[in-house]
């Protein structure tokens, strides 16, 4: 794969850093995820600024997680002299049962033979590098400050020689060492020993995590990575999911596809939390539902499509043009204005979510007073609205349109709020409720349907094709082995599938047509295909897409049709939530079946 997104992510539920295959530091906001930049590189290769390991030519590198963590390992060896750079942000228990998570990064580096000789570009870029950074050699640290639009401070603590590493003069290795970027200036200078032990804590915390998580027959390590990627993309102190870590990735190289995915879409968040539900981790699920309690205050309000990971509700939008962005695709943005998108589909979404909860946590399930709340003013939003155009799960930014996934969800809204009625013994309203359920379905089966093209549509009246309507049997809208099912999934594959990949649709859209497969529409093709029957070729599909995934295992948003190079934000949650659902799905494929199907 050329030139693709070879980063791993660590982080740790506060903030992230992108570590590239080489071992620099080329992405990291602090001290939180949605805060501005320190190391941008990733956005301008020039200016953005990053925290670079240079080493000879007579090096080789490799990189790889330790096992069940997001600690990194960066290993540099020319056969005589080897050094590892653990790159992690800390993360454990405290004492008093609160987490320590600092807005820092540690490198701890590890002496393993010989003696081998680096260099270090150690060069932060403050404030989205708007102004000038200016960094000076103390007693205890180096710190780098900024006066651009407001005041900024970056630290840098290390064993090493302080001028050798400011002005990147040759370091000969010996012994272990350590670098600690930090936020703030700390209280007590760290040691080698504080930071051997910080990497160990942190260590112990990722096996404990992957030890509550279920082990599969197959596909176990690629389950494993993407349930602590979406970890890594979950926001302790409010609750919320993120869409990816980074901003203005993107979806095509040169094009304008460019957004800023530091946010919690209600759609994309919510899907997680149902993958991760299904995988026995019930903190992420009570938090992120105390999220959504928190930021619908008035009982009649309506939701918005996503939010600021600290409960914000404006996301205004701006440029950075001092960026040149990904290589050279412009414009680099901060914010998103689809904030103000209408989106029908979250409320089907999020009553799935409610629904899903009050199954699986049903006797330690909290604020279930305030669930239902939510749930009768779901219902009486989608009463109100269903009827309405939006702009859809593509966030469309010109005309609204009647979208056929947008009026499933609608039906899935209604049809949850009926479940979790009954659940709680709330029958009083479920006369007129059903009604509402079947007045939405025969709506849509009266017009998504497109009875020439033998497949439901991207919207009512329409010939248009588009991915998201695979989903109309996840959601239990329509059966599996239903022929217009069966039919559809069929008219998909041959309209929008090529090479195995999916486009989510062939239409043209406000920026031109697409040109790059959007990741997670290839699992929902990859799932359908398992649902219809077509079990061994959903697996062949199957692990063709996990080829295209980068060095550890990482998806971002977009894969590109002809080269396979990864695109759009980066690590991406909907792919990876689809890829552990598409995964579970296939190790349900049992090994007589897999004999029979293979022979047969």
């Amino acid at each position: 794969m050329t030139d693709s997104l070879h980063y791993g992510i660590i982080g740790n539920c506060r903030s992230a850093a992108l570590v590239s295959r080489e071992g620099s530091i080329d992405w990291c906001c602090l001290p939180e995820f949605d805060s501005t930049s320190v190391f941008a590189k990733l956005l301008d290769d020039e200016i953005g600024g990053s925290f670079e390991i240079l080493v000879d030519k007579s090096y080789t590198t490799s990189q790889a997680y330790i096992e069940n963590t997001c600690i990194l390992v960066t290993k540099f060896s020319n056969g005589r002299d080897t050094f590892e750079v653990h790159d992690f942000m800390p993360r454990y228990y405290k004492y008093n049962g609160a987490y320590h998570s600092p807005p820092e990064i540690i490198r701890y580096i590890k002496h393993i033979s010989g003696k081998p000789v680096f260099k270090t570009v150690y060069n932060p870029k403050l404030e989205y590098a708007k102004g000038e950074t200016t960094t000076y050699i103390k007693k205890d640290f180096i710190v780098s400050l900024t006066y651009g639009e407001k005041f900024d401070t970056l630290f840098l603590y290390t064993n090493f020689n302080k001028e050798k590493i400011a002005h990147g003069e040759e370091i000969t290795l010996t012994r272990n060492g350590y670098f600690l970027i930090g936020y703030n200036e700390k209280i007590f200078e760290p040691t080698v020993e504080n930071i051997f032990l910080e990497h160990q804590r942190t260590n112990v915390y990722w096996l404990n995590w992957m030890d509550t998580t279920p082990k599969f027959s197959m596909y176990k390590n690629e389950i494993a990575r993407s349930a602590m990627t979406l970890k890594l993309l979950t926001y302790d102190r409010s609750g919320a999911v993120l869409a990816a870590a980074t901003t203005s990735l993107p979806e095509t190289i040169g094009e304008v596809r460019n957004w800023d995915y530091r946010f919690c879409w209600i759609r994309d968040a919510s899907m997680v939390i149902k993958v991760v539900s299904k995988l026995g981790h019930k903190n992420i699920a009570r938090r992120y539902l105390k999220f959504i309690i928190d930021i619908i205050p008035d009982k009649d309000e309506k939701l918005q499509i996503m939010y600021g990971i600290n409960k914000e509700k404006i996301l205004t939008e701006y440029s950075l043009d001092h960026l040149k962005g990904y290589h050279n695709s412009k414009p680099v943005r901060v914010g998103n204005a689809a904030y103000k998108q209408k989106q029908n589909d979250i409320y089907g979404i999020l009553m799935d979510v409610i629904y899903q909860q009050f199954v699986n946590f049903s006797m330690d399930i909290e604020n279930t007073e305030e669930l239902w709340t939510i749930t009768k003013g779901i219902v009486w939003v989608v009463s109100k609205h269903w009827k309405e155009p939006d702009k859809g799960i593509w966030e469309f930014r010109a005309e609204d349109r009647h979208f056929t996934f947008s009026k499933v969800l609608c039906w899935t809204a209604i049809d949850r709020a009926i479940k979790v009625a009954k659940l709680l013994g709330k029958k009083r309203k479920l006369e007129k409720w059903h009604a509402l359920e079947n007045e939405i379905r025969q709506d849509i089966m009266n017009h998504a349907w497109n009875d020439e093209v033998k497949a439901f549509t991207q919207s009512y009246g329409s010939r248009d094709l588009d991915a998201s309507v695979l989903l109309m049997e996840a959601y239990d809208f329509i059966d599996a082995k239903d022929p217009k099912y069966i039919s559809t999934v069929y008219a998909i594959e041959k309209e929008l599938s090529h090479d195995g990949l999916l486009y989510r649709y062939k239409n043209k859209d406000d920026f031109g047509l697409p040109s790059s497969s959007f990741t997670i529409c290839t699992f929902w093709y990859i799932n359908s295909l398992f649902k219809i029957g077509e079990k061994q070729k959903a697996k062949k599909l199957f692990d063709k897409l996990l080829s295209h995934s980068n060095h550890l295992g990482l998806f971002s948003e977009d894969i590109d049709f002809k080269t396979k190079r990864l695109l759009g934000n980066f690590p991406q949650a909907y792919s990876h939530l689809a890829l552990i659902e598409t995964a579970i799905n296939l190790s349900k494929i049992t090994d007589e079946e897999r004999i029979k199907e293979t022979i047969g």
